[in-house]
Formats: structure tokens, sequence, C-alpha cells
């Protein structure tokens, strides 16, 4: 990874906490942890960032405060090609006329691209989805009112009249930042708080998450298993997992990578 891409990646992640350390920020880069603290330290002398013992930290808080979690720039460095078919096989479950909740995230941004085409009305919490289907696709878009927390692409409101309220959906389609026996977790009260809402106007959940989310954690539930009807992964999941899920009475898509006869890639879920 270029040098320039590395310090994107490293501003991007101290803005989205109070201290980024040195081994999350390696581990987003792949990087070295030397490099890390090479950039750091260069980020430093230029005043873009505060160099702390362990990591980094933002110069400047932001007037609305932080939510918890990685940034959506940082985010996007991991997993990139699992998101990508974790997507398109999340569309799949889409049908024409639908009207459908599609949560803020790196997984769940990836299915813009699959839905171009398609004629139906999307609810988003995303600026980024929001922006980018209003360009490029057909359906009807929706938002609600809010702030908008630019780390993440957010627009989240703590106010209950802030437009969800009156949109009805047959699906939500939503990421998370972990899952477990407890159910779907999440990093920060007020993304909970947003989720819970759009999940509340929803008949159906369908969470995308990438396999490396059934080993992560995470001390906030946004619901439990047996609100969520569809989990759609990659084909990395460990059967531990699998048979969790299963068990929970959730609907298993795992979207596996195969080879066309072009040589390009494409998904068998």
């Amino acid at each position: 990874m270029h040098e320039l891409e590395r310090h994107r990646i490293i501003l991007s992640a101290v803005q989205g906490r109070s201290v980024a350390g040195v081994g999350e920020l390696a581990e987003l880069t792949g990087a070295s942890e030397a490099t890390i603290r090479r950039d750091i330290a260069a980020l430093a002398l230029e005043k873009r960032l505060k160099r702390v013992r362990g990591g980094a930290e933002a110069l400047n808080a932001s007037p609305y405060g932080r939510i918890g979690g990685p940034s959506l720039v940082a985010s996007e460095a991991l997993k990139r090609s699992e998101k990508r078919l974790i997507a398109k096989a999340a569309v799949a479950l889409c049908a024409e006329g639908d009207s459908i909740v599609i949560n803020g995230g790196t997984t769940t941004f990836q299915m813009v691209h699959h839905l171009t085409t398609q004629k139906i009305q999307v609810m988003t919490n995303s600026f980024q989805i929001a922006e980018h289907l209003i360009r490029h696709a057909k359906c009807t878009v929706l938002v609600p009112a809010g702030a908008i927390y630019r780390e993440q692409g957010l627009i989240i409101s703590p106010f209950e009249t802030d437009g969800i309220a009156n949109f009805a959906a047959q699906k939500m389609f939503m990421g998370c930042r972990a899952i477990s026996s407890l159910g779907i977790g999440e990093a920060d009260p007020l993304i909970v708080q947003s989720e819970q809402r759009l999940m509340r106007q929803s008949d159906e959940i369908v969470v995308l998450a990438d396999s490396s989310k059934f080993r992560a954690r995470s001390s906030m539930i946004v619901a439990p298993l047996s609100r969520v009807s569809v989990i759609v992964t990659d084909e990395n999941i460990e059967d531990a997992a699998a048979q969790m899920i299963e068990a929970a009475g959730v609907r298993l898509v795992v979207a596996e990578r195969h080879r066309n006869s072009d040589g390009g890639e494409a998904f068998a879920a």
C-alpha cells in the first residue's frame, strides 16, 4: 500500500475514536507496526494528528461527539472481496417493487452496484448509499433527518421524529460489529438506537457479515438472533458459527467464490 493511502486510512481511523492503536492501524493498512509508528511520527510533525503512547489520536473533536467503532474509510480496507460477494448475494433476495431499508456500512454499501436497474424504494441512513443510488440507480431514495457523522457516513438523530416511523419495509439489510449467540452486536449506543428504530419498520432482517464478525466481540446487542431472518456471509465461516446460526432458526446464505467461463468472479449462494 502506498504511503499516501496509509496516511489517509490512519487519519480516518483516529477520527473514529479517542485513540487508535498501532496494532489496529497495522491490521487496517497491512503494514508493519514499525511502519505505522513512522507514519504516526510523520503525521504528528505535520500537525495532522497527535502522537500518544501506543498509537495516535485526533487533534480536534467533532462538535457532535464521536461514534464508537472504526471509520468508513478504515473499514473499507478490510475484507473487500468478501464484502462484494456478500452484497451481491444479499441483493438476490430483493424483488422488483420492494420497499427495503439499507443500513449504513461498508458491506451494505456494496449492494448499490447491483441495484442500479431495480425499481425499488430504499430508506437508508447512509449518506454514501443515498448519494450513489441517486446518481446511478432507478430506486426511490428516502433518508431520515439528523446529523451527518462524517467518519461513518451515517445520518443519525436522537429524536423519534426523524421520518423513519413513516416508512414500512419488507426487508432491512444491515451490517454489524459482531455476531454471537446473544445476538447482533454493535459498538456505539447511537448506532444501536438508530438501527433498532429502522428494524421496527421492517418485516425481515437480513444481516450482511463476513466470517470475521463471528470471532469479533461487542458489548452492545442490537437484537437477538430470533429477530433475524437471514445472515449472509462468506465461505470462510467456521462450522461452529454456522451451527450456532442454524440452531437459532436463522437462514444462513453463504456467498461462495467461483470462476465464470470468462475468468471473472461470481458467487453461489
